[in-house]
């Protein structure tokens, strides 16, 4: 407590800071949102029609990646607009909740210094306050009192630029993990608009076979 009383917000951003780091590490592994083979996985159960209620449900909560999937298998009869519509409604979702407490994270490193220079303000004016009540009296005293005032700016930068990097870095990882999602969606879209091209074709060429052949003229 060195650096006085302006110290206790600085200890709490970084605890805070500390506890997002930790749980956006865990949440944005990349096995936990991009389980790998999940989409070649899933391609596979829209050309088999392995598409039951359980397999969509049990897809849709295993990861991010499987939500969007699951999303367009739960409308795919419907066509491809509006497909597309639902893939971009859930993956807005999606990218919300992956994102979550980003936001307090770059707070965090924005006023960090802020508080850091707030403690150094008050802790200078608090010793010049002094100096005027009592005089210069030990400059040793003095110089210990704005060594005081400067801790608080070097710990609000100590908790800053680790947050401001952390923050850059898991928002390029989202980014990232966005791309990835983006391309497997697509590719079960094509997927799905094929077998529904496919489907009425059959149907034709079955009934112009079975169809009598007209009378010749003569």
């Amino acid at each position: 407590m060195a650096g006085g009383w302006a110290m206790v917000p600085i200890l709490i951003c970084s605890a805070v800071a500390l506890a997002i780091v930790l749980e956006r590490c865990w949440t944005l592994r990349r096995k936990s949102v991009l389980p790998p083979g999940l989409g070649d996985e899933v391609r596979e159960w829209a050309r088999t029609g392995q598409l039951d209620p359980r397999h969509l449900e049990t897809l849709a909560n295993g990861s991010p990646l499987g939500e969007l999937l699951a999303s367009a298998l739960a409308v795919r009869s419907r066509s491809r607009e509006l497909i597309k519509e639902r893939i971009e409604d859930t993956g807005r979702h999606v990218v919300h909740r992956m994102e979550r407490y980003l936001n307090t994270l770059g707070t965090i490193a924005l006023i960090g210094p802020l508080l850091g220079l707030f403690g150094t303000v008050i802790g200078l004016i608090r010793m010049f306050m002094e100096v005027m009540a009592g005089g210069i009296g030990d400059p040793a005293k003095m110089a210990g009192g704005i060594g005081e005032a400067l801790i608080c700016t070097a710990s609000g930068l100590t908790v800053a630029i680790p947050a401001y990097v952390l923050h850059r870095y898991f928002r390029s990882r989202v980014a990232g993990y966005c791309v990835e999602m983006e391309k497997q969606a697509t590719a079960l879209l094509d997927d799905l608009t094929l077998s529904a091209a496919a489907v009425p074709a059959r149907p034709r060429r079955a009934a112009a076979a079975s169809a009598p052949a007209a009378p010749s003229a003569g």
